[in-house]
């Protein structure tokens, strides 16, 4: 085995820093797993601070066995996805965000939570200057409107990409999950400096 391994797309990962990333991985977490309060803390999220709620539907997202850890294969996976995946992939990704009780719909006080901690998260870094000044409970409306397609209440993960691929303006709104690693390296610097 050479120092790269194929990938389905057809990247190649580097095993050295493959490796590197281990090593940090088991610094952090000796058990060879993340725990909620550690994945908090690996990120500088404050436990009950603006993001935690997004931190924690972030954790559920990587947690793909469901077993409340993320193991070092789930953050690599994770990573993988949002650094190398191509945009339908960063959706479905941020669906399972957004479905917090994985039913596999979104009803209108998930999507309710998340959009209040994305707020909450551009409120804190002071990026939201630019934008129109709508209310939580607008964006909700405008998102269901944009994408709710059966107009059932309920936003099914089809719905969500389509709808989201259609219309430029529900894309930005979900722009801080589409990069959830610009987010963390942010909040990683932030927490540095205190």
């Amino acid at each position: 085995m050479g120092q790269s391994q194929q990938t389905g797309s057809c990247e190649e990962i580097d095993v050295k820093a493959l490796q590197d990333m281990y090593k940090k991985f088991v610094l952090e977490c000796p058990s060879g797993v993340l725990f909620l309060h550690e994945f908090k803390r690996f990120f500088g999220v404050h436990p009950t601070g603006e993001a935690s709620d997004y931190a924690e539907n972030m954790f559920r997202a990587f947690d793909k066995n469901g077993d409340n850890t993320i193991d070092f294969l789930e953050f690599v996976a994770a990573l993988n996805l949002v650094f190398r995946g191509d945009l339908e992939h960063k959706l479905r990704w941020s669906f399972k965000v957004y479905d917090k009780d994985g039913n596999g719909y979104v009803d209108r006080n998930e999507l309710r939570s998340i959009i209040d901690s994305i707020y909450q998260i551009k409120k804190y870094s002071k990026k939201d200057k630019s934008e129109s000044h709508l209310t939580v409970d607008e964006v909700v409306e405008r998102i269901l409107d944009a994408v709710d397609f059966d107009r059932d209440g309920h936003i099914t993960l089809e719905e969500f990409v389509k709808g989201a691929q259609q219309d430029p303006w529900v894309l930005n709104m979900l722009r801080l999950d589409m990069n959830p690693a610009g987010w963390v390296l942010e909040n990683r610097r932030k927490s540095a400096h205190f």
